[in-house]
């Protein structure tokens, strides 16, 4: 019996005993025999009665043993007052797959009996049951037949009730942990010795409050390492005791809606904090590993994608050439970089741009990560064949003047995507090359044919993203000889058509990061880098001809004025928006 629990037996004093029938006082209660027939009759009835009272009464004194063989509690439910209030906290269904019944709750205690209370699946619900009502749990051992006297009461409650997916991580439950960290140290100071649900929230409350895109924690085998996404840069939390780690992840896929019970297969899941009068919904990912498991939650971020051109990093030459053809009713305005340099972010300012009233703008997404008012969000689901070029027929059905497909990742989208932009709609997408230039021999790689391709395409952007430098702590920096060399050859190299105003690189003034209290290593924030190769009568010409290569295409958009994505970084290396070292690592210079 767990201490501080009231015994069964003193839950079963309290109850007023149920009333017995009365005896047969006077010949008028009596029934009337009239024949030996209706006497056998009645023996027998009282026989059958007593039969089955005496079957029931040691099915109950073989569970109890068994309760005792198996170290649990036990109880005869028969008779029990169980209250609505208990019997909710297991939906029906699962209560009927599980033989459970939660048959006591007076808040921070909970009891539950199951026919096999050593199912893991059963000690997985009692663990969730826990969580979601911070309550302490005991499972009890019940018969069979108990468990039917339970069950039955599911039919005297409301047919509908109302059951949660996962668990809500309040406001109120980050705002206590964000005062007292301002540093990654200040975080490992407060994860040391913090219980499980804390450290959990501690480390959400962390990372929202540094601004991080993503949480990884993952089973190693000296211990859990906690680590966070700053500004496309993963950076060293802390190391966690491995003995927490079965606790961990238990409570990261309850929140997550994942199931606890699996943990040989990946699973994906999704979760909600409610902050500041707004939601963040957190993409949660779970994959098997030699240790145990990694686990990735993507914070994403509504703030993120309502951001206009100019805070995305946009000069503004390059936004007018953009802007010409996103303003356009029909065409393909493609997107191009790696995984994370905030592509899904520069298609969101365009719609966000393109959003007004009269204009129907549809999206296939894999997944919806943003919900955006005003847009219809549509998420393509392969378990169902729901596949980009499916949906992608789909929506041109649905008359639409503007289309957003996440990806365009074969021939089929490829197609489907340049009939939609050649039959009177403007549609966006992303594909996976390194630069503009790389996405014209990209399609026709895919098969797409030349001659369909050249008129569809309005313009093709290149893109990454790049760490801000700390306002506070940037200082002049020093290049060396040959990088010196190189960045003076890229911006005396910028188009003399570009529209931007070239640099006098005999004196040029660049900055670098020192580190303070304000940022992680002399960066806070990020800026986007881009190129954007618009189409014109020789690029056109270009493409018709099937033979259109990276390099050449470079050649050909550079005469334009194109200035390409490591040029654009320069420009704001010049500004003091970031550094040399940054351009580097984002683009090779």
């Amino acid at each position: 019996m767990p201490d501080g629990l009231p015994s069964i037996e003193d839950l079963l004093k309290q109850q007023k005993p149920a009333a017995s029938a009365p005896a047969a006082t006077s010949a008028q209660q009596k029934p009337t025999k009239t024949s030996t027939d209706a006497v056998e009759d009645t023996k027998e009835e009282l026989l059958t009665e007593k039969l089955k009272k005496v079957g029931e009464k040691s099915l109950e004194s073989e569970t109890e043993q068994e309760a005792q063989t198996l170290g649990v509690g036990y109880i005869a439910l028969k008779g029990f007052p169980i209250s609505p209030d208990a019997l909710t906290l297991i939906p029906e269904a699962q209560s009927k797959e599980l033989q459970v019944i939660s048959f006591l709750h007076t808040g921070p205690e909970l009891r539950i009996g199951a026919t096999n209370p050593k199912d893991q699946k059963v000690k997985d619900l009692v663990f969730q049951i826990e969580e979601r009502n911070k309550t302490n749990a005991a499972l009890y051992k019940i018969s069979e037949q108990s468990f039917n006297e339970g069950f039955k009461l599911y039919a005297m409650l409301p047919k509908i009730i109302k059951t949660v997916k996962g668990v809500q991580i309040k406001e109120e439950e980050l705002a206590k942990y964000q005062a007292s960290m301002e540093t990654l140290a200040d975080i490992a100071t407060v994860l040391k010795g913090a219980s499980v649900t804390d450290i959990i929230a501690i480390v959400i409350a962390a990372s929202l409050k540094l601004g991080s895109s993503d949480i990884h924690i993952e089973a190693e085998e000296k211990g859990i390492v906690v680590r966070f996404r700053v500004d496309g840069i993963l950076q060293d939390v802390t190391t966690l005791d491995k003995d927490l780690w079965k606790k961990i992840i238990n409570r990261i896929k309850l929140i997550a809606g994942l199931k606890i019970n699996i943990n040989d297969t990946p699973q994906d899941g999704r979760y909600t904090i409610y902050q500041k009068g707004k939601k963040i919904d957190v993409r949660t990912s779970t994959m098997p590993t030699a240790w145990g498991e990694s686990v990735v939650m993507r914070i994403l971020n509504p703030d993120s994608v309502q951001l206009g051109f100019e805070k995305l990093g946009f000069r503004d030459a390059m936004f007018k050439r953009l802007e010409r053809e996103i303003s356009k009713p029909h065409g393909m305005i493609i997107t191009t970089g790696p995984t994370g340099s905030g592509k899904t972010t520069t298609l969101y300012a365009i719609l966000s741009r393109l959003n007004k009233p009269g204009v129907k703008i549809i999206t296939l997404e894999d997944p919806v990560e943003y919900k955006v008012e005003g847009l219809n969000q549509s998420q393509i689901d392969h378990s169902k064949d729901y596949t980009f070029a499916k949906g992608l027929r789909s929506i041109l059905r649905q008359d639409p003047d503007i289309v957003m497909v996440g990806e365009i990742r074969d021939l089929e989208t490829a197609e489907t995507a340049i009939q939609a932009a050649l039959t009177g709609h403007l549609l966006l997408s992303t594909i996976h090359t390194n630069d503009a230039a790389g996405a014209v021999p990209r399609f026709i790689a895919m098969g797409v044919k030349p001659f369909l391709l050249a008129p569809a395409v309005n313009a093709i952007m290149g893109q990454r993203l790049a760490r801000r430098l700390c306002p506070d702590c940037k200082k002049p920096a020093e290049l060396d000889a040959e990088t010196l060399a190189r960045v003076k050859e890229l911006l005396d190299s910028i188009p003399e058509n570009s529209g931007e105003t070239k640099p006098d690189t005999a004196n040029i003034k660049l900055f670098t990061g020192v580190g303070c209290a304000n940022c992680t290593d002399g960066y806070k924030g990020r800026v986007g880098l881009y190129e954007v190769l618009v189409k014109d009568a020789e690029i056109e010409k270009f493409i018709l001809s099937g033979q259109a290569s990276e390099y050449e295409m470079r050649e050909i958009a550079s005469k334009q004025g194109m200035i390409n994505m490591s040029q654009d970084g320069l420009l704001k290396a010049l500004e003091g928006l970031t550094s040399v070292d940054e351009i580097k690592r984002v683009t090779g210079l």
